[in-house]
């Protein structure tokens, strides 16, 4: 008489692995619901910089209005956009009239992008900043100090290579190496980079505007501080290739300059 045969296991291993990171998606705060220029303004922006606008990922935040848009509008919105080439993803969090219009378009709400807009509203207007030396061409500017949780900066001495992303969370970052074309460094603090820095590079990543950044040989594709960014078409050929550094001035225009 044959033996049964064994009872077949449950297989316990997943299909796939979900993890929660810091990703580079944009975030377009909406302060003139005029959906033609909108829309313009983002087809230039992918028109001056493809590689790294065309088909991006966009987070639409609607609390620089004074009400949240109708369904109409904001579809309307979110077709024009995707006409311009870039793809809405999401809805900033705001307001429970923002949550159920993200409801009604079938889109996310994603809190992180409207919190760096609440902390500076909340806090007191920044002081006027000191003048600076005649030898140091930034200016000195009152900062926040770290808050205490805050960790001892991250060092990554590897290349980073395209398609790679190193982020560094409530501390500063210093690559040792190169970061290529196409590769990513975040941090919420200060970027400094001893190799040429080719990708993007987004210090202040939460909001803290006293955050800089510092390379050895600039062809960044982008550079931003607390949001505000330049792209390499925006740079004088002059910086290209020279060690520079990255700050927003008391006006929050980003500044670039060459280090001595």
């Amino acid at each position: 008489m044959a033996s049964p045969s064994p009872t077949a296991l449950p297989n316990y291993e997943q299909a796939g692995e979900l993890k929660f990171g810091q990703v580079g998606i944009a975030n377009l705060r909406v302060r003139d619901l005029d959906v033609a220029q909108l829309a313009a303004e983002m087809r230039e922006r992918v028109e001056r910089a493809p590689k790294l606008f065309a088909r991006a990922a966009v987070i639409l935040d609607f609390g620089g209005l004074s009400h949240c848009p109708d369904e109409n509008i904001a579809r309307a919105l979110v077709s024009a956009l995707e006409a311009a080439g870039v793809h809405p993803i999401a809805l900033a969090y705001g307001t429970p009239e923002v949550d159920a219009l993200a409801e009604r378009l079938g889109l996310p709400v994603l809190a992180k992008f409207r919190a760096s807009y609440e902390r500076s509203s909340e806090s007191a207007a920044p002081p006027e900043p000191s003048p600076a030396r005649a030898a140091d061409p930034s200016p000195v500017r009152e900062v926040t100090p770290a808050s205490p949780d805050a960790e001892p900066g991250l060092v990554h001495s590897l290349p980073i290579r395209s398609g790679q992303q190193v982020f560094a969370a409530n501390r500063d970052l210093t690559v040792l190496n190169t970061v290529g074309a196409g590769a990513e460094v975040l941090s919420d603090g200060s970027i400094h980079v001893y190799g040429a820095l080719r990708g993007r590079a987004l210090a202040g990543a939460s909001g803290f505007t006293g955050a800089r950044i510092f390379c050895r040989e600039f062809h960044a594709e982008l550079v931003a501080i607390a949001g505000h960014y330049k792209v390499l078409d925006d740079v004088p050929a002059e910086l290209r290739g020279k060690p520079v550094q990255i700050w927003l001035d008391g006006n929050d225009i980003l500044q670039i300059q060459p280090l001595a």
